[in-house]
C-alpha cells in the first residue's frame, strides 16, 4: 500500500499517475494508510472524502481562492456516484461573491478559474455500501469544450447580474442551465452582506455556485464511453 506524497505533483502526468494508483482502492484503506479514522457517516464530515483525496494527490491550495493544484492550475472535484456511475448530487464549485463580485468579468471570476482544468475523481456513494468499503474510481482530467464553456459563462453572467442588481433573494436552484446558486453554510443562521433590490445593504445566507448533476454526468459519460472503445 502506498503512502500519501509529501509534495505537490510536478506536472499533469505525475498528478494522473498518482490518481491511477488510487483507482479501485477503498476509502477505508486510504484513510488507514494515511493514519486517519474513517467517519461512520458524513453528517459532520461532508468534505472528508475530498480532503482525503487532496492529501493523497498532493493538493496545495487548501481553502485559498485558487485551484487545488496551484502550480498546475488544476482543480480537484470528487464526484459521489451511484452503482451505474451517475452523480448522486450537484458539485460545489466556489462561494458566490455577494458584495465583491460587482463588475467582475467572467474570465476573472473564481468559477472560470476553478473550472478551466479539472481532475474529476468519481467515488462510490451508494448508501448500502459502508463508507470504508467505497472505492475510488478512474480519474478524468478535463477542460470545458467550447459548448460547455459557453453554457457556464452564460449561466454565470445571468446569475451574477441578478446578484449585482439586488435579486439575490429571488435566485433559486431552478435558475441556470448547468450552473446554479444555492445556500452554502453549515449553519442556516449564518449571514453575509449583500445588496437588496433597492441597493440598500442586507444580510442573507451565504451562497455557493454548484454544477448540476446532469452536466457532470455528461462529462463522465462521454469520457468513459470513449475510454471503453
Amino acid at each position: 500500500m502506498p503512502t500519501p506524497p509529501t509534495r505537490p505533483p510536478r506536472d499533469e502526468e505525475e498528478l494522473l499517475a498518482r490518481a491511477r494508483v488510487l483507482a479501485g482502492l477503498t476509502l477505508g484503506a486510504l484513510a488507514e494508510a494515511a493514519g486517519e479514522a474513517t467517519p461512520a457517516d458524513f453528517r459532520r464530515h461532508k468534505g472528508w472524502v475530498g480532503q482525503l483525496l487532496e492529501r493523497w494527490l498532493g493538493a496545495s491550495a487548501a481553502s485559498l481562492a485558487e485551484p487545488d493544484f496551484q502550480t498546475l492550475g488544476i482543480e480537484l472535484k470528487t464526484v459521489p456516484v451511484d452503482r451505474l456511475g451517475r452523480p448522486r448530487e450537484s458539485t460545489y464549485v466556489c462561494t458566490v461573491p455577494l458584495e465583491s463580485g460587482h463588475g467582475e468579468r467572467w474570465e476573472e471570476s473564481w468559477v472560470c478559474r476553478k473550472l478551466g482544468r479539472v481532475l474529476w475523481v468519481p467515488v462510490e456513494a451508494e448508501p448500502t455500501i459502508p463508507i470504508p468499503e467505497r472505492r475510488v474510481g478512474s480519474a478524468l482530467l478535463w477542460s470545458p469544450d467550447p459548448e460547455a464553456f459557453r453554457l457556464l459563462r452564460q449561466d454565470w453572467e445571468e446569475l451574477m447580474e441578478m446578484v449585482a442588481t439586488g435579486g439575490i433573494e429571488q435566485v433559486t436552484a431552478r435558475h441556470g442551465q448547468v450552473l446554479q446558486i444555492r445556500p452554502k453554510a453549515a449553519d442556516s443562521r449564518a449571514r453575509r452582506g449583500a445588496h437588496g433590490a433597492d441597493g440598500a445593504p442586507i444580510r442573507t445566507n451565504p451562497r455557493g455556485f454548484y454544477l448540476r448533476p446532469g452536466f457532470t454526468a455528461t462529462i463522465l459519460r462521454r469520457h468513459y464511453a470513449v475510454a471503453a472503445c
